[in-house]
């Protein structure tokens, strides 16, 4: 992929009201309530992959209060795509990394579903104490995940199951999506093999170096779940010092919308730096082939 080319969606719709598309390396956050249609996006943007870079993209699964987001069910459905997982509990061997069979997977669901919620409010001190220790353990098997995917050939990311707070800055998930931001997505990638290997750097420093990848077309999707459920709230909602979509290229903003006695979906770009879009309010329907758009 050259410097200037964009990054499909996977739905040309929406990469004509994006300009042509998303920019390479870039973050994006799709924002709406639950159910909208946030996760069928992000795997049509996931499959495209396939076609634009040869491998399809990955999606990192931050659910932890028991409900599933189906990414599965509706890869099969689809796209005929039968998605390989990676277990959440897996002993990290870093080595096993150049092995494509073993490190090339689709999905982590990093939490596995866990039923804790995401917030410090919602423990007590001790069990907030003892679920930030679990979540740096997390960490690297992260660094595996997306390391060992990147270096086999992906180039876009799908981070799903991001649950609404009233602070980003109280929610362990955001602690977890700016470690992986800043730490593997946008950091060079011997770097980040730095931080797999670690003393054993040197000792796989030759095979590092055939696997090299550029870290600025890493693309990602963030999937954001709001409180708000009509797309004009979700128009008026402030951004947060801090709050994830204040940081982002991209936002993309998915919501409920009135007619009469009707309701409807209706899509919004509130955010799109780097390139002219589209302004519209664009009504889409979701059906057994997945999103469309019904541009005028």
């Amino acid at each position: 992929m050259s410097q200037l080319s964009r990054v499909s969606t996977g739905l040309a719709e929406l990469d004509q009201l994006l300009g042509g598309g998303l920019l390479p390396g870039t973050l994006t956050v799709i924002a709406g309530a639950t159910g909208i249609g946030k996760t069928q996006l992000g795997l049509h943007f996931a499959n495209a992959g396939q076609q634009q870079e040869g491998q399809r993209g990955i999606i990192f699964d931050m659910t932890s209060r028991g409900d599933s987001q189906n990414q599965d069910a509706y890869a099969a459905r689809l796209f005929n795509w039968q998605i390989s997982q990676q277990s959440g509990t897996a002993a990290v061997d870093p080595p096993r990394v150049w092995d494509h069979d073993l490190a090339r997977r689709d999905y982590l669901h990093i939490f596995e579903r866990t039923g804790r919620r995401v917030t410090r409010n919602d423990l007590e001190y001790d069990d907030w104490k003892a679920w930030k220790l679990e979540l740096v353990k997390k960490l690297q098997l992260a660094i595996w995940f997306f390391y060992g995917n990147f270096a086999h050939g992906v180039r876009r990311c799908v981070i799903d199951g991001v649950e609404p707070t009233d602070k980003p800055s109280e929610s362990f998930q955001f602690d977890l999506f700016e470690y992986i931001y800043h730490q593997i997505l946008h950091k060079e990638a011997d770097w980040v093999a730095r931080d797999l290997f670690r003393e054993h750097f040197r000792v796989n420093a030759a095979l590092v170096a055939e696997r090299m990848y550029d870290h600025r077309q890493l693309s990602c999707l963030l999937l954001y779940t709001t409180r708000e459920i009509l797309l004009d709230d979700l128009l008026q909602r402030p951004l947060d010092t801090g709050d994830v979509l204040s940081n982002a290229n991209t936002i993309i903003l998915m919501g409920k919308t009135r007619e009469g006695s009707k309701m409807g979906r209706s899509l919004h770009v509130a955010k799109h730096r780097g390139s002219a879009c589209d302004d519209s309010i664009v009504p889409f329907e979701i059906t057994t082939s997945g999103l469309h758009l019904k541009l005028n």
